[in-house]
């Protein structure tokens, strides 16, 4: 079984057609969806529940973030595999299957994603590099202009990766998250870490997971549109993603 969380906040329209694109193209995995409100003042959540009997529906009175939220769920699930899914995405293809089917199939990755597009079906920049010193320094200097396409694409992921092709990058977005139960062996009390409310919090359980000997795979095969993926962020939370940048390097680089 998938237990797939997902996040509310203040936002019912995105996660009522989330929902909907779930239920209309998973065909072979069992799922349970589970969707944690995080105090929403906007929308009334249980008319989701009305229309969607089959969702399990977890109220918080405060707002606990990404990565609590996330936890809040994860403590309801009772599924082999967890699926941490942004809630303004739709799926294209049966991309829970295969995913699922994927992890299955390679008992060493730990976590996996797919494709991530934006209205145009172009990709969005899902794999990312660890913030590396000697990897931002190779960008800067331009000298990775003399690597080939493959292995820059390999080092410093982001743009230079196609996006077409299997890959084991360093670290992928909390967009379409699929890691199976056991992971969280390398998690303290098997619950994900919350060191960080919100963003950076993918890039830090990506870099437990491989800690402990986990692979983090992209598979394009799997396809989902990302509504949100070329809003640009406010003043408060590009401040907010480069604290949490410098708390990560201070913690683990």
């Amino acid at each position: 079984m998938v237990s797939i969380i997902i996040l509310n906040y203040n936002n019912l329209k995105y996660t009522y057609h989330c929902v909907q694109s779930i239920l209309q193209q998973t065909h072979q995995s069992e799922i349970e969806i589970i969707v944690v409100d995080n105090a929403s003042t906007i929308g009334n959540i249980d008319k989701l529940k009305e229309d969607f009997p089959e969702v399990l529906l977890i109220k918080n009175t405060i707002n606990r973030g990404f990565a609590g939220g996330c936890n809040d769920g994860i403590v309801h699930a009772s599924g082999e595999y967890f699926l941490l899914l942004n809630n303004d995405v739709v799926l294209l293809n049966n991309a829970i299957d295969i995913i699922a089917n994927f992890l299955s199939s390679y008992p060493d990755i730990g976590i996996a994603t797919c494709r991530v597009e934006n209205m145009d079906g172009s990709p969005q920049h899902n794999c990312q590099p660890f913030p590396l010193n000697w990897k931002k320094w190779l960008e800067m200097s331009r000298l990775h202009k003399l690597l080939s396409q493959d292995t820059r694409a390999k080092i410093l992921w982001g743009p230079y990766f196609k996006y077409n092709q299997i890959a084991y990058p360093d670290w992928v977005w909390g967009t379409f998250f699929m890691f199976r139960r056991s992971l969280l062996n390398a998690f303290p009390n098997q619950r994900l870490t919350e060191t960080f409310w919100m963003y950076i919090e993918d890039m830090e359980w990506c870099w437990i997971a491989r800690k402990y000997g986990h692979k983090i795979a992209f598979v394009p095969e799997a396809r989902i549109l990302h509504f949100g993926g070329g809003i640009n962020h406010s003043a408060e939370a590009k401040q907010m993603i480069q604290e949490n940048l410098r708390k990560f390097k201070q913690m683990y680089l």
